[in-house]
């Protein structure tokens, strides 16, 4: 995103945008073209799962089949489903109450498409975090313009090759390029720009849009903690904090990025985490299941964070043996950690998680209330009333009790950040409304009352403003 924009690229991208902004003012898009828009997308990504799967995994250079058909195809084609169930709902006029003083006129709220949208989608669910955006725009009745991923390249091309099939071209554009293209596509005038990636591309993502007055959701990402109560079972915390975490090896952002836990309980829940490894990736290097870090750079970036923890005074526990070559790195756990230390300062985006230990919940609430504001938070208690107070205490852009990630995967909860996490919501009717605008409308009946004041405001005016303020 700091590279210099191209004259001759930002030409380009602009009469894409020109070609999308005139197409979409010609026709804009019904309930039927919706419908059948978003029918077209489903039936055509179905049938190219096992596809998505490969170019995927070949872009991480190993990456899980089954997190793939799961994070990034379950999701996408549940979130179709939903919102064709939901979408003439979601369309219709939504009448509302209109106060006893402007009576009997009506008041409604039309819901209607914001124009062009710009999708920026990152690397680490370079599907789903495409084409989720993308399906709730097309059912707000926009067209799009996609930038993804360029870490993802064969991704990339799968899915410029598969809405290129799908829709008309001027209904939905995939542009494919690097950090040069998307500084020029966040600059476009776009009705509405939707970016997901880390917290410091999308200040400049904002700061960009904002030269057009262009709205934006950003998904970003940041530090989301896990806090197990005193008397909540370690194991099944562990199994689940472990799950949520080595999904991707740890490359989502809403992946919880360290535990908080009652004082003396580290080594437990090291043995409990090492027992969830050894059971589900029995050999880190020949397990199909587990899945390497995107590419070298962050690869090389996840081992300086260890380096500069342990030399820092942290301890590492490595549940593994990794392979610097094919970029695996084994699931490492960190005790000792402090505020000085990378691990705790930056968002990790992979398979390292911190522990630490606190004396009371209260200790632990503060803690986590002097951080930014994370993108998701998880609370292991079975204690309602401190479960309650725990989630009335903190400020997070989602929370699973008990468990970890599962708010994401609810078409009906909206999901986006806070702050620093981001800003802006989507899924299911959330995902509508972001991409639509609300129109207010008031109807004004046959005879009114208000006609009747008018200057001079004198007699009948006096009376009606006493009996209007009384």
């Amino acid at each position: 995103m700091s590279a210099e924009p191209n004259p001759t690229m930002a030409t380009d991208l602009a009469a894409i945008h020109a070609r999308l902004k005139a197409a979409q003012a010609r026709n804009v898009p019904d309930f039927e073209q919706r419908k059948a828009d978003l029918t077209r997308l489903r039936q055509a990504f179905k049938a190219r799962l096992e596809e998505m799967a490969t170019v995927v995994s070949a872009d991480f250079g190993q990456r899980s089949r089954h997190d793939s058909l799961i994070a990034d195809g379950m999701t996408v084609l549940s979130e179709i489903d939903h919102t064709l169930k939901h979408l003439r709902r979601w369309m219709k006029p939504k009448r509302v109450h209109v106060d006893y003083r402007f009576k009997p006129g009506r008041a409604e709220i039309r819901s209607q498409p914001l124009g062009v949208v710009g999708v920026i989608s990152p690397w680490n669910y370079p599907v789903s975090l495409a084409l989720n955006p993308l399906a709730a725009a097309i059912a707000a009745g926009n067209h799009v313009m996609l930038k993804p991923s360029e870490h993802t390249p064969r991704t990339s091309d799968f899915l410029r090759d598969l809405l290129e099939k799908v829709f008309p071209a001027d209904r939905v554009h995939t542009v494919i390029g690097g950090a040069d293209l998307a500084a020029t596509f966040s600059e476009l005038p776009f009705d509405h720009l939707f970016f997901t990636g880390s917290t410091p591309v999308g200040r400049l993502v904002m700061q960009a849009a904002a030269k057009n007055l262009t709205p934006v959701t950003l998904e970003l990402g940041g530090k989301s903690p896990a806090l197990i109560a005193p008397d909540f079972p370690l194991e099944i915390a562990a199994n689940r904090i472990a799950a949520g975490k080595l999904i991707n090896a740890g490359q989502t952002c809403i992946a919880p990025d360290y535990v908080l836990l009652p004082k003396g309980q580290s080594a437990a829940f090291i043995e409990r985490i090492a027992s969830y490894v050894a059971s589900c990736y029995p050999d880190l290097l020949t397990s199909p299941d587990y899945t390497s870090v995107i590419n070298e750079r962050q690869h090389a970036r996840l081992l300086g964070v260890i380096d500069d923890a342990r030399s820092k005074g942290a301890q590492i526990h490595a549940l593994g043996v990794g392979d610097v070559s094919r970029r695996v790195l084994p699931p490492t756990l960190i005790t000792d950690a402090n505020d000085s230390m990378k691990v705790m300062t930056d968002e990790i985006f992979g398979p390292l998680l911190p522990l630490i230990e606190y004396e009371q919940v209260n200790d632990a609430i503060k803690f986590i209330n002097e951080r930014p504001r994370p993108l998701a938070m998880y609370v292991f208690d079975r204690d309602g009333a401190r479960t309650e107070r725990t989630l009335n205490e903190t400020v997070a852009g989602g929370v699973t009790v008990n468990d970890t990630m599962l708010h994401f995967a609810l078409n009906d909860l909206p999901f986006g950040g806070v702050g620093p996490s981001g800003m802006g919501a989507y899924h299911g009717l959330h995902g509508f409304k972001t991409f639509s605008t609300e129109k207010s409308i008031f109807y004004q009946a046959r005879w009114s009352g208000f006609w009747l004041f008018k200057p001079p405001y004198k007699g009948f005016a006096d009376r009606l403003v006493k009996f209007l303020t009384r």
